[in-house]
């Protein structure tokens, strides 16, 4: 087995990396994540000409987000996107919903309890609980500052 030098490894790991493309995916990130905005600013003005006031139309473009996001992931669409728009897919709530329904599809042949109802929160399990700790600390903090 023969040994590379520190410089010699790093140069060889620039030859066989490609070279990444940092304006591009910058451009696309914000062209795919504006993409999803706007159509959450679309549906939410949809909703509203339906008659729904501002409160329940944007839960409603949550809903709607959530469930388009899930319903291209179990499709095999949803990565197929990501994968060319890039971190604009991450956008919140598609990004989390992408989260949640991946594993769960990964593992559904093993069962619903064992397969997709352990692998359900594998992902989106930690963001959970340090989500909430975190609001909890910071909630302690702010009504801790209220008090002086």
């Amino acid at each position: 087995m023969k040994l590379f030098s520190k410089e010699e490894y790093k140069r060889r790991v620039e030859l066989a990396s490609p070279p990444t493309t940092v304006g591009k995916n910058c451009l696309l990130a914000f062209l795919s994540g504006g993409t999803i905005c706007t159509l959450g600013q679309v549906l939410c003005n949809l909703y509203q000409r339906l008659g729904l006031e501002l409160p329940q139309a944007r839960a409603g473009v949550s809903i709607s987000l959530i469930f388009l996001s899930a319903l291209l992931t179990a499709l095999g669409l949803y990565d197929k996107l990501a994968k060319h728009a890039g971190a604009g897919t991450l956008v919140p709530i598609t990004g989390f919903a992408n989260s949640m329904v991946s594993p769960a599809l990964e593992f559904k042949s093993e069962g619903f309890v064992t397969g997709l109802g352990a692998k359900l929160f594998t992902v989106a399990g930690p963001v959970l609980v340090y989500g909430v700790t975190a609001s909890v600390v910071y909630g302690l903090i702010l009504f801790g500052l209220s008090l002086l």
